[in-house]
């Protein structure tokens, strides 16, 4: 049986709080997209209620999807930093890769 070295236990916590402060602070980061999208197609169901000119509308519909598209981005770049990672170190490395081409396949029907 093979023996892993580890590190000190306490090396081992500040990793793992090291982790957390990227998730919290990611979720935070999509929270706050999230609130600014949901705001902004609120302002978007407005103008269409009130006819406002389509123009003016798509312009705010292209703004939502950029936001989206950033939104996507940041969250993929934060699944790539710490859950990709944390997979190919835990053995995962074809679930991490089938979940990866599942996203890209989702990605490129839009």
């Amino acid at each position: 049986m093979a023996t892993k070295t580890m590190e000190p236990h306490h090396g081992h916590d500040e990793h793992h709080a090291d982790h957390q402060a990227e998730l919290s602070e990611a979720k935070r980061d999509a929270l706050k997209r999230l609130n600014y999208i949901d705001g902004h197609l609120g302002g978007i169901r407005r103008m269409v209620e009130e006819d406002t000119y389509c123009i003016d509308v798509l312009k705010q519909t292209f703004a939502v999807r950029r936001a989206i598209q950033k939104l996507e981005s940041v969250l993929l770049e934060g699944h790539l930093h710490t859950c990709v990672i944390e997979g190919v170190k835990e053995g995962r490395e074809d679930e991490v890769l089938g979940e990866l081409m599942e996203l890209y396949s989702l990605a490129d029907k839009r």
